[in-house]
């Protein structure tokens, strides 16, 4: 039979007839290798096993093959052995049911003479390694950290560190051994340890304190201090005494190396450990944030973005050095690299301050301005031919995303707004920017801006004038519709600041005509409310403003401004919406009854100046008191908790008592009963002999309510019931015999008794609130059963056979 070899496996794979049909091909590869490895010549078999495990690489499953790879591991013969730990490593995790056979496989070459076998076995237990095999074999691995050969030593470390994150006792076992392989005369030995102090000290930083002596010997003897580094930044927040330790040796090497690796673990050591505080820190701190600048002017985008996550620690302790570098930091902002422009956004959101605001601002404003470019918008690739060919890339457009945008601009909010506006000195301009960022932002951010209109113009009384001035060139402009970029609802602000303030406006008129126009309509429900209460207090304010300047020759054209008022006005009554609907009604009410005093005002005789009343439209003043008698001022959130309560005041007592519902067998809504047959009982003859004057009249006057018969054939087992106290509905004459006619409940409001008797409940009325103290609960239903005769003639109550 033939054998296919791995090259031919590889060339069978890479032929036009596999790539046409892989899956057949791979089949009968599969095929042919069950069939080898099976065998029982060892060579065949690991043949076998090292076509499974290249097929292992291409992502086919080979842990049906399992045991044979164990049998070819411990075959030996070092060619087999290596290619069986080869495929062991490859293809065994923790759920490998053979994985129990290999312990003693792996201790038997361990311990062997044969180097080659040794690092095999270590290289294969490195990868299959579970918590059950380190627990086994961690006394076999500690002895051989003093193997003869460096290369052992070195396997034997890493194999060692990986036992102790899986068994505790390996641990406490390896530990100190592991500490003295710091002082093992092989570089790579030491490198070795050192890695895996550098792993545990992120782990178990307490434990590795006691090692902090030998590791800063090693620091100043030694060239390669990058591991070290490491070390030290997870160790100096557990030991502060390192920091002074430390700073020396530190300061020189970040001055010194030309290591781009080593001089960024320096500086990141340094921002963990703390090491900027005093008068050396401040000169320690100044050169890192001179080797960090140096990196952004970098063209590699890696160093950019570790400088600027670097400066983004150093920021809280020393903002003013970080400043000096603000020009490349606003350059990185127009980055084509998104996760350089978010740390560079990061990056300027702590470094701000009053000197820095109103720059930082407007290069944000400029950065989402849609004709803005990118300055330094290069990818990695464009940046490494740049640098290759030494020519200057053209500026390319920057696609700013709709999250991008929205996170810029809610940066700018914040940036200004923090600490309750501590960064702004000039409000005007921040009213400005304002405006400007619900044109520039294209996102759905017109809540925050609008929010942020309301809260300085009511904080910040000397503002007020600009604002309004502001809102009302806003508002000469053409409103947007609803579907717009803009954001629509720093309309809403513009209308409420122009109608709060409305003293301030220059034109009050115009301002309203121009709430009121067409154009309006296109904005949503919400807006036009406001819109409609604005108008109203300008117009109020207008009215007011033409009554202290009245003169009869201003009659025609104030009747005209009303007249077009009420046109505009008209038109938002039709409106879909009933909150617009509704205020646009009672603004024209107010508007009509204002023409008409006018026009009443011309045909009557004007009064003289010696007269007592006015000598103007005394309508003129009746909209303007509605929202001027109080001026709006801003609240503190907690101001209300610091009001002293009234003595006598309970919050939590009810203004009105709560009302309960009559039951419905009252109000006779109650649902039918579901029937029920007994047996018959004498006891309920007699109990409907003292009831029957008044059920006789019942059923005289047309039956019970609501009785439902649900055939002839049942018209025996239909019972007849005496009630008492009946609320009677319409057509049902009340019984003047019955001596129960008077009882019937009276339904009162607690604390409320009316003059005029209560009316009587009817029946199919809605239901009658009743306090809990007058709910009496009714007397009991008597119920009588008939009585049948022998012969099946005509039925007579208990009752009526006592008659």
């Amino acid at each position: 039979m033939y054998e296919r070899d791995l090259q031919d496996l590889v060339r069978g794979l890479r032929s036009d007839a596999a790539k046409k049909n892989e899956a057949k091909f791979i089949a009968e590869v599969v095929d042919e290798i069950r069939k080898e490895i099976s065998s029982k010549d060892m060579d065949i078999k690991g043949g076998a096993v090292c076509k499974l495990t290249y097929l292992d690489m291409l992502g086919y499953d080979m842990s049906w093959a399992s045991f044979h790879v164990v049998e070819v591991m411990s075959s030996p013969y070092l060619h087999l052995k290596t290619g069986g730990y080869l495929a062991a490593a490859q293809s065994f995790d923790e759920n490998t049911d053979v994985l129990m056979l290999t312990t003693n496989l792996l201790k038997k070459d361990m311990a062997s003479g044969s180097h080659p076998e040794i690092s095999a076995a270590l290289n294969c237990l490195a990868h299959i390694l579970t918590p059950e095999l380190a627990r086994d074999l961690a006394l076999d691995i500690v002895p051989m950290l003093n193997h003869s050969r460096p290369l052992i030593r070195k396997r034997a470390i890493l194999v060692l560190y990986k036992m102790m994150l899986l068994d505790s006792d390996a641990l406490d076992r390896g530990f100190g051994k592991l500490r003295e392989k710091l002082e093992d005369p092989d570089v790579g030995v030491i490198s070795a340890a050192v890695n895996a102090l550098c792993e545990l000290s992120r782990r178990e930083p307490q434990r590795c304190l006691v090692l902090a002596p030998n590791l800063f010997d090693l620091l100043t003897r030694s060239s390669n201090n990058w591991m070290l580094i490491k070390i030290f930044g997870a160790l100096t927040p557990h030991e502060p005494r390192l920091v002074r330790k430390l700073q020396p040796p530190l300061t020189d090497l970040i001055s010194t190396t030309p290591a781009i690796s080593l001089l960024y673990e320096c500086v990141r050591t340094c921002i963990i450990g703390g090491m900027f505080q005093g008068s050396t820190g401040s000169s320690l701190a100044r050169t890192c944030v001179q080797k960090l600048a140096a990196f952004l002017e970098n063209p590699d985008q890696n160093l950019k973005y570790i400088a600027l996550l670097a400066l983004v620690r150093i920021v809280p302790s020393h903002p003013y050095l970080v400043a000096e570098h603000q020009r490349l930091i606003l350059a990185s902002v127009n980055d084509s690299d998104m996760s350089i422009r978010m740390r560079a956004l990061d990056l300027l959101s702590a470094m701000v301050n009053r000197q820095t605001l109103q720059h930082v601002v407007q290069h944000l404003l400029s950065h989402l301005s849609p004709g803005s470019s990118s300055g330094t918008g290069q990818s990695a690739t464009q940046a490494l031919s740049q640098a290759i060919s030494g020519v200057a890339a053209p500026a390319m457009p920057l696609n700013l995303s709709t999250p991008y945008r929205l996170d810029v601009s809610r940066r700018v909010l914040d940036m200004c707004s923090r600490d309750l506006y501590d960064n702004v000195e000039d409000f005007e301009w921040y009213l400005t920017v304002l405006v400007d960022l619900s044109y520039v932002a294209r996102v759905p951010i017109g809540e925050e801006i609008r929010d942020q209109l309301l809260d300085v113009v009511a904080r910040v009384r000397s503002v007020r004038p600009f604002a309004v001035r502001l809102m009302a060139k806003l508002l000469d402009e053409e409103a947007p519709g609803a579907d717009s970029d803009c954001c629509v609802e720093v309309y809403w602000a513009a209308a409420f600041i122009c109608g709060e303030h409305w003293s301030d406006l220059s034109n009050p008129l115009k301002t309203a005509m121009k709430l009121l126009g067409e154009e309006s309509t296109r904005l949503p429900p919400t807006i036009l409310a406001v819109y409609m209460s604005s108008a109203m207090k300008i117009i109020g304010h207008w009215a007011s403003g033409v009554a202290l300047e009245w003169d009869d020759i201003h009659l025609a054209s104030v009747q005209q401004n009303v007249d077009e008022v009420i046109l505009r006005v008209s038109r938002f009554v039709a409106s879909p919406y009933i909150e617009v609907q509704e205020r646009a009604a009672t603004f024209g009410q107010l508007l009509r009854f204002l023409k008409a005093d006018l026009a009443t005002y011309g045909q009557a005789q004007v009064p003289t100046a010696d007269s007592d009343g006015p000598i103007f439209p005394k309508s003129l003043q009746l909209i303007h008191p509605l929202s001027s008698t109080f001026e709006l001022n801003a609240v503190a959130p907690e101001a209300q908790d610091k009001v002293r309560l009234p003595e006598g005041l309970d919050l939590d007592m009810d203004l009105v008592p709560v009302t309960i519902r009559a039951p419905p067998e009252l109000t006779g809504n109650a649902p039918p009963k579901p029937k029920r047959r007994r047996k018959k009982d004498l006891s309920n003859h007699v109990s409907g002999n003292a009831e029957q004057p008044a059920e006789s009249s019942i059923l005289s006057q047309g039956g019970l309510p609501n009785t439902q018969v649900s055939g002839p054939d049942d018209l025996e087992s239909i019972p007849i019931v005496a009630l008492e106290g009946l609320l009677l509905g319409p057509g049902l004459a009340e019984p003047q015999s019955s001596s129960r006619s008077a009882a019937r409940p009276t339904v009162i409001t607690q604390g409320e008794m009316p003059d005029e008797p209560p009316l009587q409940a009817q029946i199919g009325q809605p239901p009658i609130a009743l306090s809990s103290e007058t709910i009496q609960s009714p007397r009991a239903i008597a119920v009588v059963r008939t009585k049948k005769s022998a012969k099946g003639k005509h039925r007579k109550t208990a009752g009526q056979d006592a008659r």
